[in-house]
Order: structure tokens, then C-alpha cells, then sequence
């Protein structure tokens, strides 16, 4: 019997660039054409000013975990327990809800360095984080 598959995205017409991006395994963030600022994820507008001028930025794929949990109990078959769900703070400032992988969630900790990875899944790229080194903040400059 074949490996159950983990949830896919759905692709819409905000989102078909970002996800275009991970198939080129490259990490895009949005940012304004007006006040400057970086979001995830893509939206129509930029959400701290409402300018409609948006374009796309490569990040570093560099961050910290801002957040995390544990999940024990195996949800979806294509995802079996245990897994680790994070809140990911890029360096440039936005943050998105992805995976740690590669490590024992026991590793995982809240300001430890992380850096994505990407996975292949039935045609997609899917961003996921592996463990860097050391416990130094984003913000700080360390790598």
C-alpha cells in the first residue's frame, strides 16, 4: 500500500508566485512598493497600509523559532506523530507557520536558529526548517 501523502496547498491567484518560487526552491517574501514593509503570506494589498503596488523579494530562508508545538498524536496519515509545527520569524521580518524537520522535536527550541529546506510532495515545494546552529536571536546579526 502506498505512503498516505502529507495536505497540500491550494494554489489561488495570490498565492500561484510563492508557490512557483518553492518549486525553484527559493523563499519569497511580498513587499510594498510604499512603506517598505515585508509580509507573508501573499495578499492583495499590503496589510499595514493598504497600497495595492506590491512586489516579490528573495529571503535568506534564514530565521529563529518564534514559537512551536509538538504534535504527538498523528492527525492525517501523511503525517505521522511525532511533528513539530513553528512559528518561523525570518530575518527580513515575516513570519510563517511551517515545520521543523531533521531533528528530534526534544531540539526544538524557541529562539533557535533555523534555516529552510525544501520537500518535495506530488509536485510541489514545500518550505520546512531544519535546526542551525546556536541560540542567537534574528534580530541580533549572529549566524
Amino acid at each position: 500500500m502506498p505512503a498516505a501523502k502529507p495536505p497540500l496547498p491550494q494554489p489561488d491567484v495570490l498565492t500561484t508566485s510563492f508557490w512557483n518560487a518553492c518549486r525553484r526552491r527559493v523563499l519569497e517574501i511580498s513587499v510594498c512598493g510604499d512603506c517598505g514593509h515585508r509580509f507573508l503570506p501573499p495578499g492583495p494589498c499590503c496589510p499595514r497600509c493598504w497600497s495595492p503596488r506590491l512586489a516579490s523579494q528573495e529571503s535568506s530562508g534564514r530565521g529563529r523559532v518564534d514559537s512551536f508545538a509538538v504534535y504527538r498524536r498523528t492527525y492525517h496519515p501523511g503525517m505521522p506523530a511525532p511533528y513539530v509545527v513553528a512559528l518561523v520569524e525570518l530575518d527580513e521580518g515575516p513570519r510563517l507557520i511551517s515545520n521543523i524537520v531533521g531533528c528530534a522535536p526534544e531540539e526544538v527550541a524557541i529562539d533557535r536558529r533555523v534555516e529552510v529546506r525544501f520537500e518535495a510532495a506530488d509536485g510541489f515545494s514545500l518550505p520546512r526548517f531544519a535546526l542551525g546552529h546556536g541560540k542567537e536571536s534574528a534580530k541580533g546579526g549572529n549566524s
